[in-house]
């Protein structure tokens, strides 16, 4: 069945709401969409709680603390790897109770390893990713710590499918060589495909290793043909891609990817200038182009469509500024995934 989530965060504070909501609004769909609840997160709350801050909770002997230009590793952990931790836990706990009973999908995101690479600082320097090492360890810390991750999700929602996305908004940088340098006046090199494969293998597979029941990547808000080969070729089960951005050749790589089996996950434009939303015309973009390269409508019911509420090439933590947009945004979805299961069900 065609499937409907949300990915990136919720605005406001107040956890437990913003859990319940995403359950409350995922938790009834119609027949024919399945619904992928997800894990909420608020970076609102400071940088303890954005995308970062995180995955720095998740990593294992690899400390980061909030540095004049944002997270870095650190020495030793201390006070602004506490309050991440604390975070988490406090989300978890949120989720246990949000969530109890659930039995389904759950989707849990956190930033994959090159985006993560490219976000963070060295203790004393550049970017993670400017030092080949550095970026070693810090992929097997984070395979590792999303092991920990997913156990204390499963504890928490015991009869739920998790399904983890690994989401890379900066691999087309990563492979481009378009990262900024810590001066801002230099660009760090490129990194290798294979290597840039390499990595995002480990943690994809760590993660089914760790009770996933499939795992995506999701390369964000640009089509970059290099980063799709590199996400596709690295042993995930989905592939996750902005619809907006698609054009013509394009969906010739889409088609190769259905063809090869990869489950497709496809990011919603958001309405602009306060537009209302029009779900039929939403699902039109997507499905009008896919029977043009030839796939079968009958297909549509294996992709999954989402909310993204992240902004910018980076995958920052700007959001739509109200909880009533966000829930506005997935009742659409929820109609567009409708839209969608009825011309693949004929």
């Amino acid at each position: 069945m065609t499937g409907v989530s949300l990915l990136g965060p919720w605005p406001g504070s107040a956890v437990l709401e913003a859990q319940t909501a995403v359950l409350d609004r995922l938790g009834d769909v119609p027949t024919g969409v399945t619904a992928l609840p997800s894990f909420v997160q608020m970076p609102e709350r400071g940088p303890w709680a954005d995308s970062t801050g995180r995955a720095g909770a998740v990593l294992t002997e690899m400390p980061v603390e909030v540095g004049p230009h944002g997270w870095k590793l650190c020495d030793r952990p201390g006070r602004d790897l506490e309050r991440s931790r604390a975070t988490l836990r406090e989300d978890l706990d949120a989720l246990a109770v949000a969530a109890h009973g659930w039995a389904g999908p759950l989707v849990v995101a956190v930033r994959g390893p090159w985006s993560l690479a490219a976000a963070l600082y060295l203790a004393r320097g550049d970017r993670v990713l400017a030092d080949a090492g550095a970026v070693r360890d810090l992929t097997h810390s984070l395979a590792d710590g999303l092991g920990h991750l997913l156990g204390r999700v499963a504890a928490a929602v015991p009869a739920a499918e998790l399904v983890l996305v690994l989401r890379e908004p900066m691999l087309p940088d990563v492979l481009g060589g378009t990262v900024a340098t810590f001066s801002g006046h230099g660009r760090l090199a490129a990194v290798d495909a294979d290597v840039a494969r390499t990595g995002l293998e480990h943690v994809v597979g760590a993660g089914r290793a760790a009770g996933a029941a499939s795992v995506v990547v999701h390369t964000g808000g640009r089509f970059a043909r290099r980063s799709v080969t590199v996400a596709a070729a690295s042993g995930a089960d989905g592939l996750g891609l902005a619809l907006a951005p698609l054009r013509g050749p394009q969906w010739e790589t889409v088609a190769g990817l259905v063809e090869q089996g990869t489950r497709l996950w496809f990011g919603l434009p958001r309405p602009q200038h306060g537009r209302t939303t029009e779900p039929a015309r939403v699902a039109a973009t997507l499905r009008d182009p896919w029977r043009a390269v030839g796939l079968p409508a009958a297909g549509l019911r294996d992709l999954v469509v989402h909310v993204d509420t992240s902004s910018g090439v980076a995958g920052g933590d700007l959001v739509l500024t109200q909880p009533r947009a966000v829930r506005a945004a997935l009742d659409d979805g929820v109609r567009v995934a409708l839209e969608l299961a009825g011309t693949a069900a004929g």
